[in-house]
């Protein structure tokens, strides 16, 4: 039954054509990319191979070797004859016509200190960047010290980086201390219990216990793992904390992001795609061009860039007890949902051009009138698949492997998951904060493939955003890829006044491939499956409550000027909300980077301390005076500060545990410690999301940007009677909160934790009146 359909309704390709008329134009295309992408990738492998010190540098150590041997005139004048005797005995011709010998001794001797000077420059900036006093100083009140590092930091970096290029001369991730973590672990849970409880005595007792065995031996393998591995922790983090999770992902794992926050570029659903489609796409070229710089903070210190690799054309793949990444750089089409049909839609015309904006116009209504036109000629299974996507991963691997690992079902499938990415046409228009966070967090239970490393979804009133797989990279690595698109759509002419995308009369588009929709043969067995993922989902989907609003009281721009960090300051007005909500204190896991070393990912905050604990109950006695109460505030924020440096600089606790229980459960141990701890539920779990990480962007202060801001994204909850909060401060004047809970909970409610939070911010800022 799927061949006869697909020979009735399936479009006509227009390859096939083009390749039977035209088979020696194809050859030579096909040679001539394949050659100018091996140029490029070659030319990239020996710039990134040879950063820190340019090619230049070869040129100039021959020149003054040739010099000096010229200049001289005698093989027998130092430094020549050190030169000539080791020339001599490693068997170079010395005896050739005047000059050919003095040539080439200088190119020999010149590539070794070359050479020499590249591993030099390297490994010297490498110790370099392993300084983190900077990070411990205002840009404004740094020392002496500091301005020489940093100086000496430009100078030895040289010229300027390409997308990879810093990676060998980032420094390796250290291994803390075992005494400090299992100090910082008691000192962060005493808040949480009290400092005389029962439960941080016996804590105590079973670190003490801990510390002696076998606490030693694993750290010892620890610290000899951190001397051969590039990452001693994140291989494990991957493995373990992501592909051999069993749980579903959408809430457990994925995350939403949005687009502008109030303003929309245009109300066409098609033009809004195409349009970002073509610039999606135009940083996926940039990425394997690596014509993107990489993060520089403070315009000098370097950022891991290993997660850009696999932002596009990456899928997790299903399996019985442990995921695998599916990464297809190759890859040149994109999967389109439209009504329950997926569509293969190439991205590149038979000249490997990518497709310009009105090109894709085109072809996105071709899409969706196909859909219109052939909905009612698929069956409710095949029009529910990404619902399979939605429950547990050992679930959907065995669904996969009985029905999709042949014929024509393994063919659609594939297509799937090697494309760059999933897209979704949708029928629906959602437009206020909440509506648009609940659909990116689940969609409708079968239209988004949390499967695939970003989905991209389109509304019909021009509003867009993405949802996120978490394994192969963090948020601020898509986000990244996000504000490059927003922020052209605010400074480039992309749309036209009556909102369609701008035709560029220069560029001539080449012929370009029919979209193919898939086909399935899925026989009726499949239907009770597709019940229960359908199910599943939905059940999952009301049991979210999901609050997404926009605090515009006031922003960083006060919060400076009461003199302590806006994170600090947000993360305790979290944990004064809650407090305010249920009369305790919440254990608080905030996300921090590491990405200051090579392959770093994150590391957790313990945000819950004694100093932001006393703070927290002196808001709720009247009897401490408002200048105590900002002293307190100020001096949990500094201490918050100092947290969040620790963590960035390698210093942090959870990461360590996490890589301490690992080796025991690997060597046979069964440490009751590392597991209560580690098991500990994070009531909130929280994350600040980054305004604005590309250095050319405008100013998001700017009173014409202020409807255009990004209010950024949010997830689950990880405890189930806790929240999830992800927050971005954006700019001087607002805050985007996104707080989501389960209703199962019974005790939990995201609205009037909002509520409160927004009161709590109002009450801190009344310290400083």
């Amino acid at each position: 039954m799927a061949e006869a359909r697909c020979a009735v309704s399936q479009p006509r390709i227009e390859p096939d054509d083009e390749e039977v008329k035209y088979p020696s134009r194809n050859t030579f295309r096909v040679w001539r990319r394949f050659l100018v992408k091996r140029f490029y990738r070659t030319r990239n492998l020996i710039y990134n191979g040879l950063w820190p010190t340019p090619i230049w540098n070869l040129g100039v150590l021959i020149f003054i070797l040739l010099t000096l041997q010229l200049v001289q005139g005698s093989r027998t004048r130092w430094p020549s004859t050190i030169l000539w005797q080791f020339a001599d005995s490693i068997n170079i011709p010395t005896d050739l016509p005047y000059g050919l010998s003095e040539i080439l001794v200088s190119i020999f001797f010149g590539l070794i200190f070359f050479i020499a000077l590249l591993y030099v420059r390297r490994y010297l900036l490498r110790l370099l960047l392993s300084y983190r006093g900077w990070m411990y100083e205002t840009p404004r009140s740094q020392g002496l010290c500091t301005k020489l590092w940093g100086l000496t930091v430009r100078l030895v970096s040289g010229y300027s980086p390409l997308l990879y290029s810093c990676q060998q001369s980032l420094p390796r991730l250290p291994v803390p201390s075992l005494n400090e973590t299992l100090t910082k672990l008691i000192d962060s849970l005493i808040p949480l219990y009290g400092e005389n409880s029962n439960e941080i005595i016996a804590l105590k007792k079973q670190a003490e216990e801990f510390a002696v065995s076998p606490g030693p031996k694993l750290q010892h393998i620890l610290v000899l793992k951190s001397w051969w591995a590039l990452n001693w922790v994140t291989d494990w983090w991957e493995k373990y904390i992501y592909l051999r999770g069993r749980s579903s992902l959408p809430i457990n794992s994925n995350y939403y992001t949005m687009d502008h926050s109030f303003w929309k570029p245009t109300s066409r659903q098609i033009s809004r795609a195409a349009v970002t489609l073509n610039q999606f796409m135009v940083f996926k070229q940039k990425l394997d061009h690596e014509e993107v710089r990489p993060l520089l903070i403070r315009n000098t210190i370097p950022s891991c860039m290993y997660q850009y690799e696999r932002i596009y054309a990456t899928t997790r793949i299903p399996g019985h007890e442990i995921d695998v990444l599916l990464h297809n750089n190759a890859s040149k089409h994109v999967a389109v949902l439209r009504k329950g049909l997926i569509y293969r839609l190439h991205m590149f015309d038979m000249d490997d051009k990518l497709l310009s904006p009105a090109s894709l116009e085109e072809q996105i209504q071709w899409i969706i009138e196909d859909a219109d036109k052939h909905q009612d000629d698929h069956s409710y299974a095949e029009k529910c698949l990404p619902a399979f996507t939605c429950i547990d991963r050992q679930t959907w691997a065995d669904i996969r492997k009985q029905y999709f690992s042949e014929g024509i079902n393994k063919e659609s499938l594939d297509i799937i998951e090697n494309a760059v990415f999933f897209i979704t046409l949708e029928t629906i228009a959602v437009d206020t904060l909440i509506e648009r966070g609940q659909y990116l967090m689940q969609g409708d239970g079968k239209s988004i493939w949390f499967d695939k490393s970003f989905n991209l979804i389109y509304f019909t009133n021009g509003r867009m955003g993405l949802n996120c797989e978490h394994s192969y990279a963090d948020a601020p690595a898509v986000g990244h890829c996000q504000e490059f698109v927003m922020t052209n759509e605010l400074i480039q002419p992309l749309y036209t006044k009556d909102g369609f995308a701008v035709k560029d009369p220069n560029f001539k588009q080449g012929k370009m491939k029919v979209p193919q929709r898939l086909i399935w043969d899925l026989p009726e067995s499949i239907n009770p499956h597709i019940d229960m993922a359908l199910s599943f989902a939905l059940k999952s989907k009301e049991n979210i409550d999901l609050v997404v609003r926009m605090f515009d009281f006031y922003g960083k721009g006060f919060i400076k000027t009461a003199k302590v960090s806006p994170d600090a300051y947000v993360q305790s007005a979290l944990q004064l909300t809650y407090y305010t909500y249920y009369k305790k204190l919440a254990l608080t896991y905030e996300s921090s980077m590491t990405r200051l070393y090579l392959l770093g990912r994150t590391e957790t905050v313990r945000s819950l301390t004694s100093n932001l604990a006393e703070f927290v109950r002196s808001m709720h006695d009247e009897t401490v005076s408002k200048e105590k109460k900002v002293s307190l505030l100020r001096k949990a924020c500094n201490k918050h500060q100092g947290l969040y440096r620790d963590a960035m600089n390698g210093k942090g606790i959870d990461r360590h545990l996490f890589g301490l229980y690992v080796l025991s459960e690997a060597l046979g141990y069964d440490c009751q410690f590392l597991k209560q701890t580690l098991t500990l539920p994070w009531t909130l779990s929280t994350s600040q999301q980054p305004q604005q990480q590309i250095a050319t962007s405008p100013d998001c202060n700017l009173p014409e940007y202020d409807a255009k801001l990004g209010p950024g994204g949010g997830f689950g909850p990880v405890s189930d009677t806790g929240y999830g909060i992800s927050y971005m401060i954006a700019g001087n004047k607002k805050i985007f909160f996104h707080v989501s809970s389960k209703r199962s909970a019974q005790i939990t409610d995201s609205t009037r934790f909002m509520d409160i939070l927004f009161q709590t911010l109002c009450d801190m800022r009344n310290l400083f009146e």
